[in-house]
């Protein structure tokens, strides 16, 4: 297993579009309409806008490899890239996400190692990320990393307003 920086190349960002919409798809699709998944990954995996993301400086995409292959991804803002204000002197983990066929090999786990390293590299003293309340899957696995519920907001999906619990781990 290994975690490398997604380069602004045109084939990173073409693989970082498919693995997005594939995982996010396997995640939340058969709990959404089709509509609201599609409007979702139009916008928000959009090229432009990727690409727009990963050259961001207070933004931090990585690409996990299974076996040398592409099995998930990790997003990290800093700064004004935060989805939330409220943390400004926090590490906030976006995204995190692993390919079905590759869950259960430790590698949510190693993102997260990666997550904090970074994070205390950086001389931040939190980490915090917003998880849906009903992926009681990876709530578990936040719980389990130290993250602490804190509030919550709310998450776009399509035409579809969410809640997203805010989670919280000290460093």
């Amino acid at each position: 297993m290994s975690i490398k920086e997604i380069s602004n190349s045109v084939e990173d960002i073409e693989a970082l579009q498919a693995i997005a919409k594939q995982t996010f798809t396997e995640t939340f699709g058969s709990q959404n309409t089709a509509e609201d998944l599609a409007k979702f990954l139009s916008e928000e995996y959009a090229f432009d806008k990727l690409k727009a993301e990963v050259e961001n400086p207070e933004s931090f995409y990585y690409f996990c490899y299974f076996e040398d292959e592409l099995a998930g991804y990790l997003k990290l803002n800093v700064g004004a890239a935060q989805t939330e204000p409220d943390y400004p002197e926090a590490l906030e983990i976006q995204r995190i996400y692993v390919l079905q066929k590759y869950q259960g090999q430790k590698m949510g786990l190693s993102m997260m190692q990666h997550a904090i390293a970074v994070a205390k590299k950086i001389k931040k003293s939190q980490v915090w990320l917003g998880v849906w309340e009903k992926n009681l899957k990876a709530q578990a696995f936040y719980r389990k990393s130290g993250f602490k519920k804190v509030g919550s907001h709310d998450f776009v999906l399509g035409d579809d307003i969410q809640t997203d619990y805010i989670l919280v781990k000290e460093l």
